[in-house]
């Protein structure tokens, strides 16, 4: 019996028909053909699923994009590789989307269509499950260029959770490192509710100054202060029924978190300078990465705002507790970078998939975005697969899942730079915290860097008083 892998080409031009045919044979493949989208579809609903599909992006009737979402219904499972034309990037982004293996650009050589081959018929199986295509429900556009991914277990519970509490209008606090994503879910909360028609806004509370922040969210009367010439509403008022996101909510001001408290027990408020009460109807959605019960115990956070805000808690997980999400995260990013800068999509090998399931991603979906856009724009996958091999899973963790500055190992110049470099620069922080009496805007500062980068080197390198 022959076991060779048996492909179906679909093109409508005899010659390219005629082309992969020849290679293919040549290389003992069972091979089929057919001119059509619809024949293959035809094929397909009486006849067991090849193990490959070859099949052509730009045909008469239903051409590739509408055979590929209609297979999906017949086999879910069934590997495609798109074959497309060069000016045609988007259409191959689309395709992908939709859960196309990869693809080949006309004309092609033997030796691609050769890698191409090996890439969709002899991953292992671990790896050929985790590769599994994104269905329409697996991603959901929540804002301009937003999207909630959930292909991991705890992505959809959560999605289910989300579902559930979009419509009970109380205050939601979501907890969870840094780039897990919970601005994504505070906007799909937004679009799942009855305030979805209106107004969503986000405020981060550690980017702004104290007193601005206060303007900011409340608005400020002419005359408040020096410069204020005319009356301003703040978010509040702008977002009156629609959702506000207070991000980095610990990063907020006690004295402001006194006037949110009142916001949320009688949504009434004053602005800046202002004597007569505003009252509006929003619904505040919290998020903050700091370890909350640590945040209580040094009055960072107070507890009846905590208790206020915390009518429903999500805990989203960091991306190394969701590793089976990585494969299909990959190819997303792959496919939205690539559409937004008109590239064609660089192919996930299996040496990146590898190195991408190894690595810890302290900076979590933020940080796999970054890796893609890199790999796609710079198209060196060596320099990415070197930049995930600097900081293996076993790697020294911080409480937040961040890095601790690594000890070099002998030989590695690289390491040891940057292992010296990071020990110079929590020093220089610590020293600046110390003199500033933990005054972080002060220390930032004297540092001559921005309030918000010091945040982010605080909890980078896991510095605590």
């Amino acid at each position: 019996m022959n076991t060779a892998p048996n492909i179906l080409i679909v093109d409508d031009e005899p010659s390219m028909r005629r082309y992969l045919r020849t290679m293919l044979e040549l290389d003992s493949y069972q091979v089929e053909t057919v001119d059509s989208g619809t024949e293959a579809l035809a094929r397909l609903q009486h006849d067991p699923s090849p193990d490959l599909i070859l099949l052509d992006l730009l045909m008469p009737g239903i051409d590739g994009l509408q055979t590929l979402e209609q297979l999906r219904q017949l086999n879910p499972h069934q590997k495609v590789v798109m074959l497309s034309c060069v000016s045609e990037p988007r259409k191959v982004v689309q395709a992908i989307r939709l859960g196309a293996q990869d693809y080949l650009t006309k004309p092609f050589q033997k030796e691609e269509l050769d890698a191409v081959l090996e890439h969709c018929l002899n991953t292992p199986s671990a790896s050929a499950e985790a590769e599994t295509e994104l269905s329409a429900n697996d991603v959901e556009e929540v804002g301009e260029d937003l999207f909630f991914i959930a292909v991991s277990p705890a992505m959809r519970r959560m999605r289910a959770q989300v579902n559930r509490l979009a419509h009970v209008d109380v205050p939601i606090l979501m907890l969870g490192e840094s780039g897990t994503g919970k601005e994504v879910v505070a906007r799909l909360i937004h679009k799942l509710s009855l305030r979805s028609h209106r107004m969503f806004l986000k405020v981060n509370c550690a980017a702004l100054p104290d007193e601005l922040l206060e303007s900011e969210l409340f608005g400020y009367e002419a005359g408040a202060f020096t410069g204020a010439v005319r009356s301003k509403p703040g978010k509040f008022e702008l977002c009156n029924k629609g959702t506000i996101l207070l991000d980095e909510i610990a990063e907020m001001p006690v004295r402001l978190q006194a006037k949110l408290l009142h916001v949320l027990q009688d949504q009434q408020f004053s602005r800046l300078g202002g004597r007569s009460t505003i009252q509006v109807d929003v619904r505040i959605l919290a998020a903050t990465n700091v370890d909350i019960p640590r945040a209580l115990a040094s009055k960072k956070l107070r507890e009846d705002l905590y208790y206020r805000l915390n009518a429903f808690t999500l805990h989203l997980p960091p991306l190394r507790e969701r590793r089976e999400a990585i494969p299909l995260l990959l190819r997303h990013f792959m496919a939205r970078f690539a559409a937004r800068y008109a590239r064609a999509p660089l192919p996930i090998t299996p040496a990146l998939l590898e190195a991408a399931q190894r690595y810890a991603w302290p900076g979590n979906l933020r940080e796999l975005e970054n890796v893609v856009k890199r790999y796609l724009i710079l198209g060196d996958e060596a320099l990415v697969l070197s930049e995930l091999e600097t900081r293996p899973e076993e790697g020294p963790l911080t409480s937040e899942g961040l890095p601790k500055p690594a000890a070099s190992r002998p030989g590695d110049l690289k390491s040891l730079v940057r292992g010296l470099k990071d020990k110079a620069e929590m020093e220089a922080i610590s020293r600046a915290l110390e003199q500033t009496n933990w005054s972080r805007k002060q220390a930032a500062r004297l540092l001559n860097i921005s309030y918000k980068a010091l945040l982010y080197k605080i909890r980078q390198y896991g510095i605590d008083r």
